[in-house]
């Protein structure tokens, strides 16, 4: 999923990108063949090429690291899946029901009364 989101900004960056550009000269040059041109359409006009020309570069890049991020996952060798046994789950479920009988009879070997330790030993009987 992340690779196909790297190409496919990548592709809108340089879509973008080349659009902004070639919008700006089309503009500037049609201006400066009329003799219409102000600074304004001139000076506005390169900056929006420099960005357009950014951005393009920056899908250029992309793709590139795309097309390397490929070739990298192609070199690197794959190992097969390995077939996995089914677990047997009968037996898992059996064995709580020991544990809760054993855990029964450790219960019933507590003593009742616990002496605490502010009072005097054998005070808990006297209650």
């Amino acid at each position: 999923m992340p690779y196909l989101l790297l190409v496919l900004l990548s592709l809108a960056a340089i879509g973008v990108g080349g659009w902004l550009s070639t919008r700006q000269i089309g503009a500037m040059t049609s201006a400066l063949l009329d003799g219409t041109a102000t600074g304004v359409e001139v000076y506005a006009g390169q900056s929006w090429v420099v960005l357009g020309a950014v951005v393009l570069g920056a899908g250029v890049v992309g793709l590139l690291l795309a097309l390397a991020l490929a070739a990298a996952k192609a070199l690197v060798p794959q190992s097969p899946p390995e077939v996995v046994e089914a677990i047997d789950r009968s037996a898992e479920q059996e064995a709580p029901a020991a544990d809760e009988a054993d855990d029964a009879e450790v219960d019933d070997e507590r003593p009742m009364a616990v002496d605490s330790p502010d009072e005097p030993v054998g005070a808990a009987s006297a209650r």
